[in-house]
């Protein structure tokens, strides 16, 4: 295991653990105290590797005196598993499963002290995770994805939609069983005057074009995709729930949708007028959201 610091002594250790039989690949990020913390799983968006968001809000929290784990989901970035690039948010949950495991385990981490923290995308397959494990005591949520199954076939433009998609989904399937390579299509456009959401976050290199991610998406994925719905884990939640958002993130009326059903009182924070891209990287609200997540993990999981 080897480590770098930062300017405040927090340690970053590359950490490796298994997940169905894959190697993922992680950082550690231990505040400077020395004694054991809270541990907190760190899920990121969609399409993304862990030296972005993740990496991101693990130093944040290890600065407020949490070990946080930014990993590389099975596929992506510097973990091991094929098909590559894969959007699966089945195998993604899972992956989170065995994170939140490794945690548990660890000397620095206090016993069932493991929580977990979900941006975008990453909050819906922090949910099931934390539905199907016990170990995830904790959960906070920052400008959540949570939409419906119903959303996404809105999202894609209706059962037209749908039916292309899943046309390209099942190609590069087929493709990847005859000849054992994957199908991988840019993520993003990668040029700064591109409409699609989020471009300004991704062809940025100060921001989230960051050498470690390779901007590729393998559309295979959509078969998991489609069925997925993340408003699922809601009913089955029973751990303390933060939700932070605003009304410009990513389907406020979703996430609304999804805390109306969790069966518990769930502790919500909105911010007027921060868009969803803002939440991954700038220094007010991610600094806003670490001290409110802090202060919901100090109250769950100490």
């Amino acid at each position: 295991m080897t480590a770098s610091s930062t300017d405040a002594g927090i340690q970053a250790h590359r950490v490796t653990f298994d997940s169905a039989g894959e190697t993922l690949a992680g950082s550690l990020y231990l505040p400077g105290h020395g004694d054991p913390s809270p541990g907190l799983v760190i899920a990121g968006p969609w399409r993304t590797v862990k030296e972005q968001v993740p990496s991101v809000y693990a130093e944040l929290m290890a600065r407020r005196g949490f070990a946080a784990l930014a990993f590389d989901f099975r596929g992506w970035g510097q973990s091991s598993g094929r098909p590559m690039r894969m959007e699966d948010p089945f195998s993604k949950a899972d992956d989170i499963v065995a994170a939140a495991a490794f945690l548990a385990g660890r000397p620095e981490v206090i016993a069932r002290g493991v929580g977990g923290l979900g941006v975008c995308a990453g909050s819906g397959y922090l949910a099931r995770a934390a539905a199907l494990s016990d170990t995830i005591r904790s959960v906070a949520l920052v400008a959540p994805g949570l939409p419906s199954h119903p959303t996404v076939v809105a999202e894609v433009g209706g059962e037209a939609g749908v039916a292309a998609i899943e046309r390209l989904a099942h190609d590069a399937r087929e493709a990847y069983d005859r000849t054992g390579q994957e199908t991988l299509v840019t993520a993003v456009p990668a040029t700064p005057e591109s409409t699609v959401a989020g471009a300004d976050y991704y062809t940025n290199p100060q921001r989230g074009l960051v050498p470690a991610w390779d901007n590729l998406f393998n559309p295979a994925s959509w078969t998991s995709w489609l069925t997925f719905d993340a408003q699922d884990a809601a009913p089955h939640l029973t751990a303390p729930l933060l939700v932070i958002s605003s009304d410009a993130a990513v389907s406020p009326s979703s996430v609304r949708q999804f805390i109306a059903k969790v069966p518990h009182p769930v502790e919500q924070i909105w911010i007027p007028g921060v868009p969803q891209f803002d939440w991954y990287d700038q220094p007010g609200p991610t600094g806003l959201a670490a001290d409110a997540v802090a202060a919901h993990f100090d109250a769950t999981l100490r």
